[in-house]
């Protein structure tokens, strides 16, 4: 239950982060309600998954959750760089990710 809940607040964190780029700096309403709101669901998924899983796993992976997220998301939504050396440091946080999930015991 706790990997669901650290692969929740990961999803979360893209939301919030890629929100970030439409509020312009908390101008826009809707925008700056989604970036609290999703901020808050990430922080409180993520508050609850360390009851369980290791701090350092859960934060690592959480945090390279959101950079992978809003890397690819940002290829596709804002015409970012696909090379292949951002591409392969992508690949690189998500086997990062999955071997902290299979050295996890919980």
């Amino acid at each position: 239950m706790a990997w669901i809940l650290l692969f929740s607040a990961g999803l979360a964190e893209v939301i919030f982060a890629l929100s970030l780029k439409y509020n312009q700096g908390f101008s826009k309403l809707w925008p700056s309600v989604v970036t609290v709101v999703f901020a808050v669901i990430s922080f409180y998924l993520l508050m609850l998954s360390i009851k369980t899983l290791p701090l350092g796993t859960a934060y690592a992976v959480w945090t390279g959750m959101g950079a992978v997220g809003v890397a690819i998301l940002g290829i596709f939504l804002f015409q970012e760089s696909a090379g292949l050396f951002r591409l392969l440091s992508i690949a690189l946080v998500i086997i990062g990710i999955i071997g902290l999930k299979i050295t996890d015991s919980n």
